[in-house]
C-alpha cells in the first residue's frame, strides 16, 4: 500500500520511466516551509538597522524580504525593500551591516523559530518509511547546519545544499539539479516542495514536481501566482492519511 497522496500518484503515473507511479525523491525548502524563522530573522534584522541608528523594521516587512537568502535580506533592510536599490549598495557598507546581522542571527537561532504543524509528523515518517529527502535553501551553511542539527534533523535529511554552496540560488535549478545528481535521482520524477515563488520556479525549471504551502514567506504575494502543480495546506497532506 502506497504512503503518497492519489494525487501525487496520478501525477508520476504520467511521467515517463518513473516507476510505480512514486517520487524518487522529495526536495524541501526551510524557511517558510518547514519552519517560521522570521521572527529570529527579524530580530536581527533589527539589531543591524539599530546599530546603524535606524529605525527597526518588524517581522511583517522582515517576511517580505526574505527569501532570497542573507546577503539579500540585509540588502533590502537596508534599502527600505527596493530591490534595484539594494542591489546596487556598495559590497563594503552591506559587508559592515552583515557582521551585526550575523552575530545576532547566529545567536538567536532558535529563540523564537518554531516548527510548522505537521512537519515534524511528515519527516518522520517519510525517514521511517526510506524516502529519499534533501533540503534545498538559501540560507547560507553557517546558520543552516546548528538550526538543523538543534531541530534534531541533521540525519533525517540525505543531502542539504545551502544558499553559499554554488554559485546559484533559487530561483535558480542548480541547488536542486545538484541535490537530485548526490541523491542519485531524476529530477522529473522528483518533488520540490516549497513556500515562495523561488521554490516554484527553481523547481519547474528543473522539471520537477512543484508543491506550494500557503502559510510562509512569498514577498507577499498569493503562491498560486507562481503556478504551483498543487496547494497543500499542511505537508502532512503529501501522504495518505494514517
Amino acid at each position: 500500500m502506497s504512503i503518497w497522496n492519489a494525487h501525487i500518484e496520478d501525477y508520476f503515473s504520467a511521467v515517463e520511466g518513473c516507476e510505480d507511479n512514486r517520487p524518487e525523491a522529495v526536495l524541501f525548502d526551510l524557511d517558510g516551509t518547514l519552519i517560521d524563522s522570521v521572527p529570529d530573522l527579524a530580530r536581527a534584522v533589527d539589531a543591524m538597522l539599530v546599530s546603524l541608528n535606524r529605525p527597526a523594521a518588524g517581522e511583517a516587512l522582515v517576511a517580505e524580504w526574505v527569501g532570497n537568502g542573507a546577503d539579500m535580506l540585509v540588502r533590502r533592510a537596508l534599502a527600505d525593500g527596493n530591490d534595484m536599490k539594494a542591489a546596487e549598495l556598495d559590497a563594503e557598507q552591506v559587508a559592515a551591516a552583515r557582521v551585526v546581522f550575523d552575530d545576532t542571527y547566529l545567536n538567536n537561532l532558535r529563540t523564537a523559530t518554531g516548527v510548522y504543524p505537521g512537519v515534524q509528523k511528515t519527516l518522520t515518517r517519510m525517514a521511517f518509511m526510506g524516502v529519499k529527502m534533501a533540503m534545498v535553501t538559501n540560507k547560507p551553511r553557517k546558520f543552516t547546519e546548528p538550526l538543523i542539527d538543534s531541530l534534531g534533523w541533521g540525519t533525517v535529511f540525505d543531502f542539504v545544499v545551502c544558499g553559499d554552496d554554488l554559485e546559484q540560488k533559487k530561483p535558480d535549478p542548480g541547488q536542486i539539479l545538484h541535490a537530485c545528481q548526490h541523491l542519485g535521482a531524476e529530477p522529473t520524477h522528483c518533488i520540490m516542495v516549497g513556500d515562495s515563488r523561488n521554490d516554484m520556479f527553481a523547481g519547474k525549471a528543473a522539471g520537477c514536481m512543484t508543491v506550494a504551502v500557503p502559510y510562509g514567506y512569498n514577498h507577499g504575494e498569493n503562491i498560486a501566482t507562481a503556478q504551483p502543480n498543487r496547494i497543500i495546506q499542511s505537508l502532512e497532506e503529501l501522504l495518505v492519511a494514517n
